[in-house]
């Protein structure tokens, strides 16, 4: 596997929904202590991250965090994780682990499964500006 940056959390995430991309614009807006890189799940190296960590693209409808040979998460828990990662306001988040992840994750999984419906689809991934590029993978 490509060898990915020392001490970044990765975040994999549909690189066509108008929802992760702007899930993706906040987290980098946010992301202070410059802590993530992003790759689109569409992307070869989406793909082979997923493989290597045993995720099977076909069944999953969601983003990942891979911090590599640590762990990884994806649904809810990605999303705690993250807003944990981001501090400050965002680190209250995971207050919500109080609620099993079961019910985190079906709350997930309908805004996952409606996410286009409701804010659109690109025809392709994100072009990420000369700036945010290095954020990119």
């Amino acid at each position: 596997m490509k060898d990915l940056p020392k001490n970044k959390k990765i975040i994999l995430f549909d690189g066509v929904c108008n929802l992760c991309n702007g899930a993706v614009q906040f987290i980098i807006k946010h992301d202070k202590k410059d802590i993530f890189r992003f790759v689109a799940l569409q992307s070869e190296l989406g793909i082979e991250i997923c493989q290597y960590i045993g995720i099977d693209q076909n069944k999953i409808d969601s983003i990942v965090l891979y911090h590599p040979g640590v762990a990884y998460y994806y649904k809810s828990s990605a999303v705690l994780e993250i807003g944990n990662d981001l501090g400050g306001i965002y680190s209250l988040s995971s207050v919500l682990k109080i609620f099993p992840e079961k019910f985190r994750n079906y709350i997930y999984d309908y805004i996952a499964k409606n996410r286009y419906k409701w804010y659109g689809k690109k025809e392709s991934c994100m072009i990420p500006t000369p700036e945010l590029k290095a954020k990119f993978l």
